[in-house]
């Protein structure tokens, strides 16, 4: 990386004056409220979900009540909360205030730490003004006894705002019952006033633990019913509730449920051939599957195959002890429709495989196979700067996916930058990597990031010292070939540069520099800001698409901001407001893979 600062700012930043893309996140006091509007200086989100938000800034700590409330006039309003630098939404609300359009979002944080609360339209460009409010609530009250029920019995009774409530928010009415260890029953919750949602669990002394739930019964429309099995002998708790905030007058019902259906012996070791039809049992949703047991010890690794041209399968593994879910599969077998699991099994005793179709009423002809899953070989040592050539064959090991792989090893420290890039003429390549210590369990994944066809480029900064692997293997489970993998030694992450307010860095992206995890170079540059500070980020490039991309400054970069295409159809500019005194990285990077040239960026007040 090359750089020159220069004291004026650029022409070109004076000449272009498009509307910048990018959004100003501020500041928002848990227990404060603003008044603002969407307007069409707002950011817009595009694609199929288009709409106009804004975006405010908060920290919390771990398990903190939260409430936000979004009121509009003018839009209908819908809210969003994300942690800071993440795109997935932790919760999302649209109208759950009760309140014609208006939404009232609830949310408990599970780390301590800066998050984002989107204040948004639920849809389309029309915005208008709006009144937004943070709040902390008040913790919950101890629980109330539940009410007793008995096994055969119905219960009326009426979800009220006088009602317990419980800690996503949704107010609920409580009934205990005892039961013996493997024992089965039938909860059922119906109302014509709000979509039922029924939970069973336990009471571990002032908190509910939740152990299973049903919302909607597949042959009763809205209404719930739960199978449920105890696991051990001693008093269980039922929680009738609404999905989403709701009241009014219910039924509640525990009955005994039928023995589970019969299960037919397999071995490990076996392949069966099978099928679906009139003649099939059921389970306990009342869909047609036939049922499987074997006999497993305790660590044993197992891998079930269920395949069918007939119909989309599905998998379920269960603990035959208490019916619960080990693990379950539709398309994991890789290409097409059938289903594998991979399950190392914590516990020796009896399991149960239920093989169905994906949709309730799929039928036809099926296999399935029941294997155990040797320990994979050791991985061979790899060496950065070398190229490894090798190929994926029937015989070589497979994941839990079913994919074949091939499996190195190699030495890293803390915070190394690591790349590997895996080329295939004969399949689409694919990348994992992971610690070496106990089972492969993937940090990091890639399927095109080389930018060239099919071929894979990952990326991946080491956590800790230590022996890392990296498997090689194709897309598909069914793919196989020659391949050749090269190792890359990227060094510690580069120190960013500083650049001063009101002045230009002129500089050249190449292929030395930090990378994304998109895959795409960047140099970085430090600087000081004040609170409340008006600043304008522009960065222009003749050789590749440009964006700025703005955090503070940090052991880990986190974007407050960015802009891709704010000055012209390939610069940016970024309008930004400083949320506190102190200092900022601002990364000038390409947007795509493997961009490279010169550029110049420039850091100025707001005219």
């Amino acid at each position: 990386m090359k750089r020159s600062p220069l004291v004026a700012a650029i022409v070109l930043a004076l000449l272009w004056g498009a509307p910048a893309l990018a959004q100003d996140v501020q500041g928002l006091r848990i227990g404060a409220s603003v008044n603002g509007a969407l307007t069409d200086d707002d950011a817009t989100a595009t694609g199929d979900d288009e709409y106009r938000y804004d975006d405010y800034r908060f920290e919390a700590r771990a398990g903190q009540r939260l409430e936000a409330v979004l009121r509009s006039d003018a839009f209908d309003a819908y809210l969003a909360v994300y942690a800071e630098g993440s795109d997935d939404a932790l919760a999302e609300d649209d109208d759950g205030l009760g309140e014609d359009t208006d939404s009232r979002l609830r949310f408990i944080p599970e780390t301590t730490g800066v998050y984002i609360l989107r204040a948004r339209t639920l849809s389309g460009t029309e915005g208008g003004a709006y009144s937004l409010s943070l709040r902390e609530r008040p913790a919950l009250p101890r629980a109330p006894r539940p009410s007793g029920i008995r096994l055969g019995a119905e219960q009326s009774g009426e979800l009220t705002d006088r009602d317990p409530e419980q800690e996503d928010g949704g107010r609920y009415d409580a009934y205990s019952f005892r039961a013996a260890a493997g024992q089965r029953f039938i909860v059922t919750l119906k109302s014509e006033a709000f979509d039922p949602l029924v939970r069973v669990g336990r009471m571990n002394g002032p908190d509910f633990v939740e152990l299973a739930q049903n919302d909607d019964s597949a042959d009763d429309g809205l209404n719930s019913r739960l199978v449920f099995t105890a696991p051990t002998a001693g008093d269980y708790v039922i929680r009738a509730t609404a999905l989403e905030d709701g009241s009014g007058r219910y039924t509640v019902g525990l009955a005994e449920a039928p023995p589970a259906p019969p299960a037919k012996p397999i071995a490990i070791g076996d392949s069966i051939d099978g099928s679906l039809g009139e003649n099939a049992g059921t389970n306990d949703d009342g869909a047609r599957a036939e049922f499987y047991r074997f006999t497993a010890t305790a660590g044993q690794r197992v891998a079930v195959e269920l395949s069918s041209k007939d119909f989309d399968t599905y998998l379920a593994l269960r603990k035959a002890s208490d019916n619960s879910v080990v693990a379950e599969d539709d398309d994991g077998a890789g290409s097409g429709t059938d289903s594998r699991i991979a399950q190392t099994l914590d516990e020796a005793g009896d399991y149960i495989i239920e093989a169905r179709a994906f949709s309730g009423d799929g039928e036809g002809k099926f296999t399935l196979k029941l294997s155990e899953v040797a320990p994979p070989p050791p991985p061979a040592p790899a060496s950065f700067g070398a190229t490894v050539e090798g190929e994926i064959t029937p015989e070589d090991p497979q994941g839990d996916d079913g994919k074949h792989y091939d499996a190195y090893v190699f030495t890293g420290v803390e915070g190394q930058r690591v790349q590997a890039i895996l080329r295939s003429g004969d399949f689409d390549a694919y990348l994992e990597i992971g610690s070496a210590e106990g089972d492969f369990e993937s940090l990091a994944s890639d399927d095109d990031g080389l930018a060239e066809g099919t071929d894979s480029r990952l990326n991946f900064t080491l956590p800790a010292s230590g022996d890392y692997v990296v498997r090689a293997m194709p897309l598909s489970s069914e793919e196989k070939g020659l391949y050749s993998l090269e190792l890359v030694d990227r060094g510690p992450e580069p120190k960013p540069g500083s650049i001063l307010v009101g002045a230009t860095a002129r500089g050249g992206l190449s292929k030395t520099d930090a990378l994304t995890d998109e895959g795409a170079y960047y140099d970085a540059y430090r600087f000081q800001a004040k609170k409340d500070e008006k600043l304008r980020i522009t960065m222009v490039s003749n050789a590749f698409d440009a964006v700025v991309d703005l955090g503070e400054e940090g052991e880990d970069f986190t974007s407050i901001a960015s802009d891709d295409d704010g000055l012209s159809d390939t610069h940016a500019k970024l309008d930004w407001t400083a949320p506190e005194d102190g200092w900022y990285v601002v990364r000038a990077r390409a947007f795509g893979p493997n961009e490279t040239g010169a550029y110049a960026l420039t850091v100025e007040r707001q005219p």
